[in-house]
C-alpha cells in the first residue's frame, strides 16, 4: 500500500506563487528624476516604463497568464524580488540604480504595497544586443518577523 504523505509534505510540494517577467531596461537613476520650478518630478523615461511594466502586466491578466489565485497569494503574503539586469556594458550602470522604480512599477500595475517586499536579490549580467531585466516575484508563505519583536500595526 502506497504511503499517504502528511499535509505538511504537501504544502512543501506545492508550487510556488511566482510570476517571471522579461521587461526593458528600467531608466538609470539619474534619468528618473528632473527638477522643475524646485519641484522633483517623474521624468518622461521613467513615466514611459512605468507604462510599460503596467501594460505587460495588464496583458498577462487578459491573456490568463496571470491568474486570480496568483494574483491572491500576492495580495496575502509577502514577497520576493528577483532582478536580473543584462546590461549592453559591464560598467555603465549600478546594479541598484533600477530596482526602485520597478519594485514601485511593478507593485503599482499589481495593486501590492511595496512594503510587502522582504527578500530582494540583484544579479548583474552583460547583453549589448539585447538589454533587458529578467524579473521574478514570488510570495513567500512561511515568512515572518523575528520572534523577538512584536509587530505593531
Amino acid at each position: 500500500m502506497p504511503e499517504q504523505g502528511t499535509d505538511k509534505d504537501k504544502n512543501s510540494q506545492k508550487k510556488p506563487a511566482l510570476l517571471s517577467l522579461t521587461l526593458p531596461l528600467p531608466p538609470g537613476i539619474n534619468e528618473q528624476y528632473a527638477t522643475v520650478d524646485g519641484h522633483r518630478v517623474s521624468t518622461v523615461v521613467a513615466r514611459k516604463f512605468k507604462r510599460q511594466v503596467h501594460d505587460i502586466v495588464h496583458s498577462l491578466i487578459k491573456q490568463g497568464t496571470l491568474q486570480d489565485e496568483l494574483h491572491d497569494q500576492f495580495r496575502q503574503n509577502y514577497l520576493a524580488l528577483f532582478l536580473d539586469f543584462y546590461f549592453a556594458t559591464p560598467l555603465k550602470r549600478d546594479l541598484d540604480g533600477g530596482l526602485k522604480i520597478t519594485q514601485d512599477a511593478l507593485c503599482e500595475a499589481l495593486g501590492l504595497n511595496d512594503n510587502k517586499v522582504v527578500n530582494i536579490h540583484l544579479m548583474k549580467h552583460i547583453d549589448p544586443l539585447h538589454p533587458h531585466l529578467y524579473l521574478e516575484l514570488e510570495a513567500i508563505s512561511d515568512w515572518s518577523f523575528d520572534k523577538e519583536y512584536i509587530l505593531l500595526t
